[in-house]
């Protein structure tokens, strides 16, 4: 989180950005003064010694001279040093003021600023036990230093209203504090659950990438792995066979380059550009190509597609529908080598869209090309993102099937 620009301008309280507690919460250690700190200091050391000289000035015309008006202008002057302590020992300089000041008028100044201190550097309960402590030297103190001509009365309550007018000022002073505090923390957290967010929408589209890389490789690979195998098992076949399967093989290896290119140009470009790629996303309106490809590649594949207007069926669901189609073509190529594959579509508007990819049982063993598993999972987990189902599993007669419902808004 960023800092003020003129953090000199701030209460050493909250001019660190990382502050989540004042002075006095739960033993925070007292911050070094910041240049706004030193001039209100100031600030309290010339008004406690202005409120010395005014009391000064008035005994002197008064005609005081004695040995103890000269011992209080000695303690009322100590008094005035010590509010530089006020932030140091905010409580002691309190409670030791107090006292002073029902014994020696001078250091009031001084006081009211310890009590100021006070209110705002430390929670409640000790400012509540010093307002006390200090409301009893208000009323004790026109009995232990009577003035002449004086209503006690009068003083006794004007001295009570200054005395909470200042603790209720301090008490404001640190609740906007907390404030601040609390607002900067709770910035400090949006920033951190922002970045988090930021941090898991990154590793969901490294995920989508993943899935879309294993989506649109396997089946190229699929293709390279099988002709390259018939390739090395049938050295004797005619050269017309040969040359096909060699062709199939480069056009497979040159489609999956494109298409790892284009997958490596969607991590590198920035979040704006991803939507202007180069190459169409494949949709329904695709997957007679792919079915063709397929065939070209030496499949047996029928297709059955009841959706006559490909280009209604929203973009998303189409795309869904295709990496259906293809993953199982992939793995009928895999694991079912020469057996026909059916693949069907039918729905409409309101009713969903439904795509199978049915094969029977294999007439041999199969194509011995590896496979993890993880399409199929991942392919769940796109139909269920989509707000479909999708389920997969052998067959009775021994062949396998890949079914699957996604909704097409009517």
């Amino acid at each position: 989180m960023t800092s003020t620009e003129y953090p000199w301008l701030l209460p050493s309280a909250i001019a660190d950005p990382l502050t989540q507690e004042l002075p006095g919460d739960r033993g925070r250690e007292r911050p070094r003064r910041t240049v706004r700190d030193w001039i209100v200091d100031t600030i309290a050391f010339l008004f406690s010694v202005g409120v010395w000289m005014l009391v000064v000035d008035a005994a002197e015309q008064g005609g005081t001279h004695t040995v103890m008006a000269v011992a209080d202008q000695l303690v009322g002057a100590a008094a005035c040093c010590a509010v530089w302590l006020r932030r140091r020992w905010p409580v002691q300089l309190a409670v030791a003021l107090s006292v002073a000041s029902m014994l020696v008028p001078l250091a009031g100044g001084a006081f009211l600023f310890s009590l100021f201190s006070l209110a705002v550097h430390r929670p409640f309960r000790p400012v509540a036990a010093v307002a006390a402590l200090a409301v009893v030297s208000s009323v004790a103190q026109p009995f232990v230093r009577p003035e002449t001509g004086a209503a006690v009365l009068a003083e006794i309550v004007g001295g009570i209203v200054l005395l909470l007018l200042v603790l209720g000022w301090g008490m404001l002073v640190r609740s906007r504090r907390q404030l601040v505090v609390a607002l900067r923390e709770r910035a400090r957290r949006a920033e951190a659950e922002a970045e988090l967010r930021a941090q898991q929408a990154q590793r969901l589209a490294r995920e989508a990438i993943a899935r879309e890389m294993h989506d649109v490789l396997a089946h190229r690979l699929t293709l390279l792995s099988v002709h390259a195998g018939a390739l090395e098992f049938r050295p004797d076949a005619p050269t017309a066979e040969i040359a096909r399967a060699a062709g199939v093989i480069r056009d497979s290896a040159h489609e999956a380059l494109q298409d790892l290119r284009e997958i490596i140009g969607v991590l590198r470009r920035s979040d704006d550009d991803r939507e202007d790629a180069d190459r169409p996303q494949p949709t329904l309106a695709t997957l007679g190509a792919l079915v063709d490809e397929s065939r070209l590649a030496g499949m047996d594949v029928a297709l059955d597609n009841s959706i006559e207007e490909s280009t209604a069926v929203p973009a998303s669901t189409g795309r869904t529908v295709y990496r259906i189609a293809q993953e199982g073509l992939t793995n009928a190529r895999k694991h079912a080598p020469g057996a026909e594959v059916t693949v069907t579509v039918t729905g409409g508007p309101g009713e969903g869209v439904t795509v199978a990819v049915w094969n029977p049982a294999p007439a041999g063993p199969g194509g011995g090309v590896p496979g993890s598993g993880q399409g199929l999972i991942g392919l769940t987990e796109r139909a269920m993102l989509a707000g479909g189902r999708l389920e997969h599993g052998p067959t009775g007669d021994g062949g396998f099937a890949v079914r699957s419902w996604l909704p097409w808004p009517a």
